[in-house]
């Protein structure tokens, strides 16, 4: 005897193999041998090509880790324990009260001398003057052109506010360190070589560190004039800024960064660079001592923006600040208004004033703090990722499923752990997200694998749920049959106009509305939701009709009309659903509508010529909640075309791909765009595709269900 597809039948004694995890599929004879080869290759393939792409390190690669290194600084901030380093502001209020950017270099002098009367240790301007001071006594004569010739050459006799600038510089006892911008192309407005900084090198190889091929540097008498210039390059311009020079080469000479060479002039220490080996160098000034990368450059370890290192060009040119704030500290000099400086974006997710990069960069060095990724470590990213990926194909299709998931769980939760200890301890980058996306990736194909070797059973599934997907489908042919078709039951009326709509979210729901006439002169509606989707709610909502019907056709107030039918869905009611409604009774002849809410959403009407109006009032629990409530009663005096919009929360609750409502407000505002001289077809038909387009394709959380009437008069 054959069972299906020909295979024999084991006898009784015969030993049925067990699937423990992945483990059955390995056995000889078993049909998903071969599709679970074919995917363990192809997790080996993925995991081979991350790796060689890890170890190479392409500049995608690196932006994408750099954004890794990003989330580091956000878990661990710097915290800031010595204030090295005061920074003067020249912001909006300082603009107004001395006048707009450029200022006069006289006026620059002014800073300088109110700076260095509080005795700092070095003053660095985040500033260049590249060209001379047009407000020069001697620049002034061409902007007068009826000036006489004796004033013109008293005017070409005095000293330029350069010169004046530059003897402030002179005169200062602490050492003012002019910014220069170093440059990539050759092409450069600024020909005067700025002064170096004298630099011991211990290596015994060429170093890679960076050239720039010319810079924006200051006129050659406030270079004379500067104990030394440094550079204000603070990354890539509009980028958040991760690394910044430390030193680099222009001009035959060597030059360190702002905040560094400000703090060697404060320390009145030597600059040393010493090649570390693996990518690094190390940076001394003193008892100072840092890692950066063998370019020059350093990952700045940030901290927050803090208020503390500020204080305005105003306040000290007034001598407003506390005494002994820059007394032998580091002062940077740099522009802090919005409308003429470059604001910074930092890993932390902050928009800081560029001379903050600087503040930091000599706090990190004053502090030893150091941020570096060694040269070896994209190679070892890549062997995590082989680590990983052999565990995975070679372990988990052994063992069962919650093993194998404990397996990849705890390779990638200690790679993390270690990217994050290597950062927060020893100032090392690892980036662990690509090692695990790999091993996950492979995770994957194996889980992928097993998946496809179920497909006997997948397709008795599938076979069962197109039987079950066609009884349902006839579910919601009897439901929908259950709903009135307002077009055809109102047909002779010409009093009032209905339309509506139900769409379920599953294949039926629970929503549901009803239209009909009692007597002559009566028309009843109700819109309803019953809690819960599916077959359930659908079966549930057939009964709630019927019951809601019967009450309402023995007469009386809307809400005795719910009271009634709560009383009998209490009765027939054990699963305890319950059901938000709203149910109306309008006057054909005279406009007046009564109606009753237990617990739906409020709808809106609308006068011709009006914005549209919730009704609030009469409120109430859902029916099935609060047993023996007593249902209250509302009215209103409909005027002709006045109509009325009753939605379920299908619409309210509509979300988006962003998990955003469609809400209330956003209702009231389509249903006020609705013009006057619309049908209640129209109201539902443009209610509806607002509702789709603000979905955007995202699933249904709810049934929508929208019921408009209009009406006319007499």
């Amino acid at each position: 005897m054959a069972a299906e597809g020909g295979a024999p039948l084991r006898g009784a004694h015969e030993e049925r193999p067990r699937a423990e995890g992945l483990r059955f599929l390995r056995r000889p004879g078993a049909r998903r041998l071969k599709s679970l080869g074919g995917f363990r290759l192809a997790a080996l393939l993925l995991v081979a090509a991350l790796s060689y792409t890890l170890a190479v390190s392409p500049a995608w690669l690196q932006r994408f880790q750099a954004g890794v290194f990003d989330y580091y600084q956000r878990i661990f901030p710097l915290p800031r324990v010595q204030q090295p380093v005061v920074i003067v502001g020249i912001d909006e209020h300082s603009l107004r009260e001395f006048g707009q950017w450029p200022w006069p270099r006289t006026r620059m002098g002014d800073l300088i001398r109110a700076i260095s009367a509080g005795k700092p240790a070095a003053i660095g301007l985040d500033l260049f003057f590249p060209e001379p001071d047009r407000y020069s006594p001697g620049n002034l004569v061409a902007m007068m052109p009826g000036i006489t010739s004796e004033a013109a050459r008293l005017l070409m006799s005095l000293p330029t506010n350069d010169s004046l600038f530059a003897n402030a510089i002179t005169e200062s006892p602490a050492p003012v360190i002019l910014g220069i911008s170093g440059e990539n192309d050759a092409d450069s407005i600024t020909k005067q070589v700025p002064k170096s900084t004298p630099v011991r090198l211990f290596t015994q190889r060429e170093l890679p560190i960076h050239q720039f091929k010319s810079h924006i540097g200051n006129v050659s008498v406030l270079v004379s004039a500067a104990a030394s210039s440094a550079l204000m390059n603070e990354g890539e311009q509009g980028a958040i800024v991760r690394r910044s020079p430390l030193v680099a080469r222009l001009a035959g000479g060597t030059f360190g960064a702002l905040g560094l060479e400000t703090l060697r002039q404060g320390m009145q220490a030597d600059l040393v660079v010493r090649d570390r080996g693996y990518g690094l160098i190390q940076i001394e000034m003193g008892e100072a001592k840092v890692l950066a990368q063998e370019d020059g450059t350093a990952w700045i370890r940030f901290g927050h923006h803090d208020d503390t290192r500020f204080v305005t060009a105003y306040d000290v040119m007034l001598g407003k600040i506390a005494e002994g704030q820059f007394e032998n500290k580091i002062v940077l000099v740099g522009m802090m208004g919005l409308g003429v400086t470059d604001y910074k974006v930092t890993p932390l997710a902050e928009f800081n004033p560029g001379v903050e990069v600087h503040a930091q960069i000599a706090e990190n060095l004053y502090n030893g703090v150091s941020l570096v990724r060694p040269s070896p470590m994209p190679r070892l990213e890549a062997l995590i990722l082989i680590v990983l990926g052999f565990l995975v194909v070679r372990f988990v299709p052994r063992t069962r499923a919650q093993y194998g998931f404990a397996i990849v769980v705890g390779g990638i939760g200690a790679t993390l752990a270690a990217g994050l200890l290597l950062f927060a301890e020893f100032g090392i980058l690892l980036d662990p997200i690509v090692p695990s996306l790999g091993a996950l990736g492979a995770f994957g194909m194996m889980l992928v694998g097993t998946l496809a070797n179920s497909e006997r059973q997948r397709r008795q599934l599938r076979e069962q749920a197109a039987r079950v997907a066609g009884e349902l489908d006839a579910a919601k042919r009897i439901q929908m049959g259950l709903l009135p078709n307002p077009a055809e039951t109102l047909a002779s009326e010409r009093r009032v106009l209905v339309a509506a709509l139900l769409e379920p979210a599953r294949t039926v729901g629970g929503d549901f509305y009803d239209c009909f006439l009692i007597g002559d002169r009566y028309l009843f509606f109700v819109v309803a939701d019953v809690s819960g989707k599916g077959l359930p709610a659908a079966l549930f909502m057939a009964s709630v009709k019927s019951q809601i019907k019967s009450s309402a056709l023995q007469g009386g107030e809307v809400g005795a009309m719910l009271t009634r039918a709560q009383d009998e869905i209490e009765r027939e009611n054990p699963e305890q659903l319950f059901v938000t409604a709203f149910a109306g009774l309008l006057d054909l002849h005279s406009g007046r509508l009564e109606y009753a809410n237990a617990g739906h959403e409020p709808p809106y009407a609308r006068r011709p010529h009006s914005a549209p109006e919730r009704l609030g009032e009469s409120g109430g629990p859902p029916l099935g909640v609060v047993d023996e409530f007593r249902f209250p009663s509302a009215e209103r005096t409909l005027v002709p075309g006045e109509w009325i919009c009753v939605v379920t929360d299908g619409a309210t609750e509509a979300m988006n791909p962003e998990r955003a409502f469609f809400g209330v407000e956003r209702l009231r505002t389509a249903l006020g765009w609705v013009p006057d001289d619309v049908t209640p077809e129209d109201v539902i038909r443009r209610l509806r595709d607002d509702v789709r387009k603000f979905a955007d394709g995202a699933e249904a959380p709810d049934d929508l269900t929208l019921l408009a009437l209009q009406w006319k008069g007499n």
